[in-house]
């Protein structure tokens, strides 16, 4: 006999047994090592499991945009994650950074604008919080769309006190989006923005 489809979020945090938590490494980052047990869909609990965990503070990223000129704004840096990448280490990104203490996503989107790419952001649209890698990594990413007056902006900026070495690109949407659908722009926050503003990019040239 078929079974019903049941359905999702039926579980939440108090079916799970945290059994223990191990600290393996603790730098920029943290790796823990997690034993757990978890309810089972067919009923019951599961064994006792063991999962690596990359513990990172959340991030925010957002691409930024300039509705009057139809231009995006992006940034390129070199990638510790990436150095076997068979194009290149040095990637094209959204602007992107990581939310200290104390602050709101909002408030991290407008500092990186401002250290990454020295862009001041008109309005601020908040898209989507997701998490990029949920089986391994605890960190949760905000993604928005920062529209911007984009005259005048380019250049070398980033932190020295961050080993920061970023080159600011602007482009016309069109020539951007070419190169999202080539594969040359390869990450998450770039895939979600650009989808987000491919959508959406005629109503808010329109109120530009």
């Amino acid at each position: 006999m078929a079974q019903h489809p049941r359905e999702p979020g039926r579980f939440d945090a108090d079916d799970v047994e945290r059994v223990e938590t191990e600290l393996i490494y603790d730098g920029f980052f943290a790796l823990e090592k997690r034993r757990l047990r978890h309810r089972l869909f067919n009923g019951g609990w599961s064994e006792t499991v063991d999962r690596e965990v990359h513990v990172r503070r959340d991030a925010v990223g957002v691409l930024l945009y300039d509705p009057a000129r139809d231009r995006v704004v992006l940034v390129e840096q070199v990638r510790a994650g990436a150095l076997d990448d068979a194009r290149s280490p040095w990637k094209l990104e959204p602007v992107a950074g990581l939310v200290e203490a104390g602050e709101s996503p909002a408030e991290v989107a407008r500092r990186e604008a401002q250290e990454e790419a020295g862009c001041e952001i008109d309005e601020l649209i908040e898209l989507h919080r997701y998490y990029p890698s949920p089986g391994a990594c605890t960190e949760q990413v905000t993604m928005f769309c920062g529209l911007i007056d984009s005259s005048g902006v380019g250049g070398v900026h980033g932190l020295d006190t961050e080993h920061e070495d970023i080159l600011v690109h602007v482009m016309p949407f069109p020539d951007a989006w070419e190169r999202l659908m080539a594969g040359h722009l390869d990450n998450a926050m770039a895939l979600i923005g650009f989808h987000w503003l491919a959508r959406e990019r005629a109503g808010l040239r329109a109120r530009s």
